[in-house]
């Protein structure tokens, strides 16, 4: 058995062409999981590794890193968001067998992201003071943190870049480069980092700066890998420069999908932002046990996000393939598998909290409200593994819309003004926020369960 499963694995691996339309829906999306799921781990450790070698230098170099991954924030949303509506359209045209509009897909990806990636790099990078201004940066800050946003800043480019390419692979089933491609650049931040931060041997002393350099330099390596994947003769793509060259049709689909993925993020972020405000108002140690319990949660949602990510691959090919009735099979079972591994997230939490928020020094109170966050908020676990993988399959299909309206009435319409309603109103504290997360994310997935079964997905063009 170990060994059956171990060979999965590595097949799960390599960046052979496979047609996921035509093989047992159980085996496509274990061998799309895989990758996917790890693929999510490796994008999470670019800001912990750099976090715990900037830590080293003290409170201002870790702000400097904190305020400056504050504003990277909307960049993240929009690459992703754009990477959305590129794994749709990839999915679609591969799961058509029409590779000829795949490359060209690809190339319209690529051209897509070398503009928005300007757009987002340059005037931001121009302004690294204002913005760390406008985010409340004190002045012993700003002299170290200028320079270090500047950087990650004007690399804007390159993580969209990085983000789309990844989207290209993914939607074509190839998530294997996908994760060689986080996995060479994370490998270089973790031996880079330390070298520039701390200036050993025969490299310079940059502090908290070298965390920018390292960072940039695996992402652009990373960025190098994928596009020779995506140009080499051979390949998958084999891109070629007339691929670029704009096609209005084509762009527009990639944007009408993207669109609704940017507004799926933001949303989101900005109701987690107005949650903090609310919990604000119980004192510092509930915001620190807050933004500990939160990250803890993000990380442990990583590889349900990998699943949902294989759902909207298979979604989008197997529409491609004429099999919309394969492909909604796909997503129950994507969602039945991540419901499983969420209730044992949410049995892990509930036994585990005081154990896992221990590795954070923080204050007994700031403790205590982290393990209640735990608590309360994986209790919507078993419908949340259900919603995020329903929330991709509409992506997957090029429907973005409907998720992106069903966020904003879950989370601004249901989960904020329940949160004031419980935690101010009703005088439940910060338990009030943490429930009104596990309510609201439950209701997005039973709505979300509701408009899948009806099927107008099926429908949808890209």
């Amino acid at each position: 058995m170990l060994r059956r499963l171990f060979k999965i694995f590595l097949e799960s691996l390599n960046s052979e062409e496979r047609d996921y339309t035509a093989m047992g829906v159980r085996r496509a999306i274990v061998l799309l999981s895989i990758p996917m799921i790890m693929e999510m781990g490796m994008e999470a450790l670019f800001a912990l590794v750099d976090t715990f070698f900037v830590s080293k230098l003290g409170d201002v170099a870790t702000a400097t890193v904190g305020l400056t991954e504050t504003l990277m924030v909307p960049v993240y949303s929009i690459a992703w968001g754009l990477g959305m509506g590129i794994t749709a359209v990839v999915a679609r045209r591969s799961g058509e067998k029409d590779k000829d509009g795949a490359r060209v897909a690809a190339g319209q990806s690529l051209l897509l992201a070398l503009v928005i990636g300007a757009v987002l790099a340059l005037p931001s990078a121009f302004f690294a003071p204002e913005l760390l201004h406008l985010m409340g940066a004190a002045p012993e800050v700003m002299e170290s943190a200028v320079p270090y946003a500047r950087l990650m800043l004007a690399s804007n480019l390159i993580v969209t870049l990085l983000f789309a390419m990844n989207a290209v692979f993914r939607g074509a089933g190839n998530a294997g480069i996908a994760l060689r491609t986080l996995v060479l650049a994370n490998g270089i931040n973790c031996i880079l980092d330390p070298l520039f931060i701390f200036g050993i041997g025969p490299f310079p002393d940059l502090g908290v700066q070298g965390a920018a350099v390292a960072t940039t330099i695996g992402r652009g390596i990373g960025v190098c890998y994928l596009l020779w994947n995506l140009f080499r003769a051979g390949g998958a793509f084999a891109v070629v420069l007339p691929d670029l060259r704009p096609v209005a049709a084509i762009l527009g689909n990639i944007i009408k999908v993207s669109i609704g993925g940017i507004g799926q993020f933001l949303i989101a972020s900005a109701s987690w932002i107005f949650l903090v405000r609310i919990v604000a108002d119980f004192g510092t140690a509930a915001v620190g046990g807050y933004t500990v319990a939160v990250r803890i949660i993000i990380v442990a949602l990583l590889p349900a996000w990998g699943m949902a990510n294989a759902a909207a691959t298979l979604v989008g090919q197997n529409l491609g393939a004429q099999q919309p009735d394969r492909a909604q099979r796909s997503v129950w079972l994507c969602g039945h598998y991540n419901m499983v591994f969420m209730v044992l997230v949410t049995l892990f939490f509930w036994i585990g909290a005081p154990w896992i928020v221990s590795f954070f020094a923080q204050s007994a109170e700031a403790d205590a409200t982290a393990i209640t966050a735990l608590r309360i908020v994986s209790c919507g676990y078993f419908f949340y593994g259900y919603g995020m993988v329903l929330a991709q399959a509409f992506n997957g299909a090029g429907d973005s819309l409907t998720p992106t309206w069903l966020n904003a009435i879950c989370f601004w319409a249901i989960e904020i003004p329940l949160a004031y309603l419980l935690a101010i109103i009703a005088g439940l504290g910060p338990a009030g926020v943490f429930a009104s997360v596990a309510i609201s994310e439950s209701i997005l997935a039973v709505l979300s369960g509701m408009l899948f079964q009806r099927g107008r997905w099926k429908l949808a063009k890209v």
